[in-house]
């Protein structure tokens, strides 16, 4: 060894030295790289030197450099299958070029190309960084003169290559481990927030809370706002409610008013209890959050089943009550009036029955929704004969059914008939079957959403009150008897035929085409209806006749409990 090479060969030793030092400091990444490029840039000597990573991309750009170098160089990012750099990717061994512009061994890149005219760069050389047998990137001794790159100084950049690439593995190995540390603590954090609240969750509910106090401690501490829903048709959050059902895990959505909704069902078994939503600006998702809500629905689910079963038990017996003063009526015996006693209801002032009926809602679930109107009036609500019903004090009936029918539409979200009747001298009974047959006469009306009382439909007293049946009869057969003879001695149909004829204004096409009839078949069923009454209907005053045919109708429609 020359005596000046013996100097050279000392500053490289302890430029090395010095970057085997920085890596055991285990610093930023990026700074460690920047001390390699940096003394080796030293060392070789040329115009300036860089230091380039593959990305996630596919592409490789710089991380760091040393030397007169422009930002747009630096910022270029090129496929890492190209140019001087992609063949040292693929052969993980080192290559240089005297002039990188002429060079026909390497695949150019037009835009690099045109950096390199800009830069000026000549004479490039390259070493990769090699990780575990694969390349990652590659560190380049760059000129701006043809030249040579010669064994001595090929070894030394493909040494710092080596220590490059040893930095980098470590940096990324100590940054994947601060990474998890910092992970695994806010998970801790995250699962002791959870665990708080759930102990706080099952505080509230030993302390006798209700539903909505744990929705309202569920938002205070996921913030944000948390709904109770009862319904799964409720709002317009059905489909996402129905998923959460099937899956029993959270669904997530984006709100009409850019707000993030999470849905949780509440389920006990097959049954659905009711479903939690906890909307919040931040569309960020936490997982741990969405745990705690899925939780808390396991909470709500036992506390709504408790209720449920109170809730039940006090039915039951106000049912039973309702029952026994139905079956009794008129009268009261002293046991029932200590048990009505017992539950804070005067008796005596019990004097409004109210049938309720919905197309869309069984009359078990109508009565629950009866029982919570009873209770805040002081009255009683069950199903008795297959109906919902309940028996109220009612100083202004047609006032109190009127707001009977607008709560229970409120619930039910659809529509209802609310028929009420005064019970003389305690006759719940005799109240109860007039209700119940006003309101099947309503329904054959064509009414379909009212609340009333029996008063105010008097006009058709005669079809629901069975005390004037007689009345009915008598006004039947002066009207159409000698059509319902008629038809119950030869089995024809004329008063239907003649109803059906009034139904669609005397419209002759019309009717034959409802009753599925040749228009010639039609006539002379008409025409043998007007000889068994006696006078031609269709010139006549036939007033009499048509409301004789519709109090038929409605009393064969309006079949109901006696």
């Amino acid at each position: 060894m020359t005596s000046e090479a013996e100097p050279r060969r000392q500053r490289e030793l302890a430029s090395l030295y010095a970057t085997v030092k920085s890596l055991t400091a285990l610093g930023e990444l990026d700074q460690v790289l920047q001390s390699i490029v940096h003394h080796a840039h030293d060392l070789i000597g040329t115009d300036f030197t860089y230091l380039s990573l593959v990305g996630a991309d596919g592409r490789l750009s710089a991380r760091a450099s040393e030397g007169t170098i422009s930002a747009e160089f630096l910022a270029a990012a090129i496929p890492a299958t190209v140019g001087l750099g992609g063949k040292v990717l693929a052969s993980k061994s080192p290559h240089w070029v005297r002039d990188y512009a002429t060079s026909t061994l390497i695949q150019h890149d037009p835009n690099f190309d045109r950096l390199v005219v800009t830069e000026e760069l000549v004479a490039l050389l390259g070493v990769p960084l090699v990780i575990r047998g694969e390349a990652v990137g590659a560190l380049f001794a760059a000129d701006r003169s043809e030249r040579s790159f010669q064994a001595e100084e090929i070894a030394l950049l493909n040494a710092f290559a080596d220590h490059a690439a040893v930095a980098l593995d470590n940096a990324r190995l100590y940054e994947a481990s601060r990474t998890a540390l910092r992970e695994l603590r806010v998970a801790y954090r995250k699962i002791e927030r959870a665990q708080a609240i759930h102990e706080a969750l099952t505080g509230v509910v030993l302390g006798g809370g209700t539903p909505g106090d744990v929705a309202q401690h569920l938002a205070d501490q996921l913030g944000g706002r948390v709904t109770l829903l009862d319904r799964p048709g409720e709002t317009d959050l059905a489909d996402a409610v129905e998923a959460a059902r099937r899956s029993g895990r959270c669904t997530v959505s984006a709100g009409a008013d850019g707000t993030t909704r999470s849905v949780a069902a509440i389920q006990a078994g097959d049954s659905y209890l009711g479903a939690l939503v906890w909307s919040r600006p931040s569309a960020t998702v936490d997982d741990t959050d969405l745990r705690t809500l899925e939780r808390a629905t396991h909470i709500l689910g036992l506390l709504i089943l408790r209720e449920r079963a109170v809730a039940e038990a006090g039915e039951r017996l106000s049912g039973e009550l309702l029952t026994e003063l139905m079956v009794g009526s008129p009268g009261i015996g002293p046991a029932q009036r200590a048990r009505a006693r017992a539950r804070n209801i005067d008796v005596d002032r019990l004097d409004l029955v109210v049938v309720a009926d919905s197309p869309a809602v069984a009359p078990a679930d109508l009565s629950r929704h009866l029982h919570d109107i009873a209770r805040d009036r002081a009255g009683l609500a069950g199903e008795h004969l297959g109906r919902a019903t309940m028996i109220l004090p009612g100083t202004d009936a047609e006032r109190t059914v009127a707001e009977v029918h607008t709560g229970l539409r409120r619930k039910l979200g659809g529509p209802v008939v609310v028929v009420g009747e005064r019970a003389s001298g305690h006759d719940w009974s005799r109240a109860f079957s007039l209700a119940g047959r006003c309101g099947a006469v309503l329904r054959a009306l064509g009414h379909t959403d009212v609340g009333a009382t029996t008063r105010e439909y008097a006009l058709y007293a005669m079809v629901f009150d069975p005390e004037r049946a007689g009345e009915l009869d008598r006004f039947l057969t002066a009207s159409i008897g000698a059509l319902l003879e008629y038809d119950r001695q030869r089995g024809t149909d004329l008063v239907g035929t003649l109803t059906a004829y009034y139904v669609h204004r005397a419209n002759v096409a019309a009717t034959a085409r409802a009753l599925h009839l040749h228009v010639n078949t039609l006539l002379k069923r008409l025409d043998r209806a007007g000889t068994v009454l006696g006078f031609d209907y269709r010139h006549g005053n036939d007033l009499e006749l048509q409301l004789g045919l519709r109090l038929h109708q409605l009393r064969e429609t309006a079949a109901g409990p006696s």
